[in-house]
């Protein structure tokens, strides 16, 4: 199985409705751990299977104006990182795939997006926003191919030891490390904070 549904909910919490919240948990989360229990006990039975979950970088790193997507993100890396030794246990194996950004249609949806919820509101964000859209315009000018991306769940799909964790490129690399390396979280509040200005 290759749970690959997702979807950007792109604000800030007092941006986002509670039916924006609870799409994003739909779709990024309960739609893969749906799809995971409809595999999981023939994959069990049989002894043998693959669980591979592309989730993103932000499903590690907690990123500005993504906080309902990098929740979604995290709640599913948490239920495969707590599956994944149980279905091992029955010759399962769990994987994620953590992209960064990938060539997309992205930061446009997410302006047009963003920009009318400013809009509806008296624009507190807005300059917050504009710094953090400039940023990942940025990101996005240099992001990887969706089939480079397709390449690594090739990888996960059919090496002989795979591993739990794959990044699908050398800056989502550096960008999970950060995280998976800062146990007090100064790092990467740091980080992000940043872009913010």
């Amino acid at each position: 199985l290759v749970n690959n549904a997702g979807s950007a909910s792109i604000g800030s919490l007092e941006q986002l409705s509670l039916r924006d919240l609870r799409a994003a948990m739909e779709t990024n989360f309960v739609g893969a751990a749906s799809m995971t229990r409809l595999v999981l006990a023939g994959q069990r039975a049989r002894g043998a299977g693959r669980i591979l979950t592309v989730t993103s970088v932000g499903g590690v790193v907690g990123q500005p104006f993504n906080d309902a997507y990098c929740a979604a993100k995290f709640a599913t890396e948490g239920l495969m990182e707590s599956l994944a030794p149980v279905a091992a246990r029955f010759g399962v194996h769990i994987a994620v795939i953590e992209p960064g950004a990938v060539a997309s249609a992205f930061v446009d949806n997410a302006d047009a997006s963003l920009q009318a919820r400013n809009d509806e509101q008296d624009g507190t964000y807005r300059s917050l926003f504009a710094a953090y859209m400039s940023r990942a315009a940025a990101t996005f000018a240099a992001a990887q191919s969706p089939a480079d991306v397709a390449a690594v769940v090739v990888r996960a799909a059919t090496e002989d030891s795979p591993q739990f964790r794959y990044q699908t490129s050398e800056q989502a690399r550096a960008f999970v490390g950060l995280k998976l390396a800062d146990l007090d979280g100064s790092a990467v509040v740091g980080a992000t904070t940043g872009w913010l200005s």
